[in-house]
């Protein structure tokens, strides 16, 4: 399991132990209901706290939901707690306090095999991007944050399992290693295992398909994929297959260009032209889109624009079937992004029959980003049996890809230097 020199849960005795848990559960949630409608990330911690329960671990886990970009997704945890307990068989108690007074206590009352989810940690100012971003603390200077001061001497482990958010430098991420005898989840190794395969020693030729709306995430690893060699091939598609034909010079229609600069994503055709210019033959770019005329879906060639009243919503029939020919060929197939708006029945087509035809495909496939994982289990039948591995990170695996090293991994790795072994 050890391709890291990280330590795992096999290294430490837990039983009797307090162990701090940090996981990454932070789910996709119904605007109106509230409710989780994406359950991946939960099930695939389920492992770890598992283990921890059966090594006779009192578990207090730490994780988070929303944030300051997405404030709407902000809110407790309660629903988290009740699908762990279904699915472990075994109560996970939830408590919606962080660290206070309240936490403590019922931390310091678990019993061997118990666990809580502690409140949001993002409730904390310490825990979200923005103090992220502008206060920019490292590790050692987090050890008086609210978070650690309050948790960490409670404890006599920390555990991380959270590779969803490795590129985070919170407190909750990176702080608690610099004080307790630390290990990594199972999860985490696989993320890493998976990921590692793709980066470093991918099956030829690798192909990455890379769509989507979020598309810094896209950019964020085209050039160094491409000049490393870990891409032969990208299939460009979502929003980041129309920045590609605008970097081209072509003329899309005027509301499809006021959606592209009142959004600033005019930022990434100045990039796309000079990546295009140096490695042309590497890039495949949409040659048609569709998009909705009364009601109905209605595909155009790129030759047919521009079209002023209409938005490309999707990649349309001849994109679809160059790409499935490329996908096939593939010895690697990573994949980030939709190929179009799949929650829209008139705009699922491009990414259903992408999705359907990387699952089908004889390489080795890897999918990742929440909105890609969303429309693989819900486009897919059976799509975790059929992909290589579905990844439950978004930006930690785009700064992975890219070669980054990431402050969970960091500082994963200074808390293994510190054991004796």
């Amino acid at each position: 399991m050890r391709e890291l020199p990280i330590n795992t849960l096999d290294d430490f005795d837990f039983n009797n132990k307090t162990v701090i848990l940090r996981i990454d559960i932070n789910s996709p949630i119904d605007p109106k209901t509230k409710k989780i409608v994406n359950e991946n990330r939960l099930n695939k911690s389920i492992p770890t706290i598992k283990t921890l329960m059966e090594k006779g671990a009192k578990i207090a886990i730490l994780a988070h939901q929303g944030d300051t970009l997405d404030y709407h997704n902000l809110i407790p945890m309660n629903e988290h707690a009740e699908k762990l307990s279904e699915k472990l068989g075994k109560e996970v108690k939830y408590i919606d306090d962080v660290a206070g007074p309240a936490a403590q206590e019922a931390v310091k009352n678990l019993k061997p095999g118990e666990a809580i989810l502690l409140g949001n940690v993002r409730y904390l100012t310490e825990e979200v991007s923005t103090f992220e971003n502008v206060v920019k603390l490292e590790p050692h200077e987090m050890l008086n944050t609210y978070i650690v001061r309050n948790l960490a001497p409670l404890a006599d482990y920390y555990v991380n399992d959270a590779f969803s958010a490795a590129h985070r430098n919170s407190p909750s991420m990176v702080a608690f290693e610099e004080i307790l005898p630390t290990a990594a989840g199972e999860l985490l190794f696989k993320e890493v295992s998976a990921l590692t395969r793709v980066r470093e020693n991918p099956d030829k030729p690798a192909v990455f398909v890379l769509g989507g709306l979020k598309i810094s995430d896209a950019f964020g690893m085209m050039k160094e994929v491409l000049e490393n060699g870990t891409a032969d091939k990208i299939l460009t598609c979502g929003v980041t297959g129309i920045v590609m034909q605008m970097a081209m010079g072509k003329k899309l229609g005027k509301a499809q260009e006021k959606f592209i600069y009142d959004r600033s994503l005019d930022v990434f055709i100045k990039p796309a032209k000079e990546y295009m210019e140096k490695f042309g033959d590497k890039f495949l770019n949409p040659v048609d889109f569709a998009y909705e005329r009364d009601g109905k879906r209605v595909e155009c060639s790129i030759d047919d624009l521009p079209i002023d009243d209409v938005l490309f919503m999707d990649i349309g029939t001849k994109t679809i079937e160059l790409y499935k020919e490329e996908i096939n060929r593939a010895g690697t197939i990573f994949v980030n992004g939709p190929a179009g708006a799949y929650e829209n029945p008139i705009f699922e087509k491009g990414t259903r029959e992408i999705w359907n035809a990387i699952a089908d495909a004889p390489g080795y496939s890897v999918v990742g980003g929440g909105d890609s994982v969303t429309a693989a289990q819900k486009l897919v039948e059976n799509a975790e049996k059929k992909f290589g591995y579905i990844c439950t990170a978004g930006g930690a695996m785009v700064r992975f890809l890219s070669g980054k090293e990431l402050p969970l991994i960091k500082a994963l790795k200074k808390a293994f230097r510190k054991v004796e072994k």
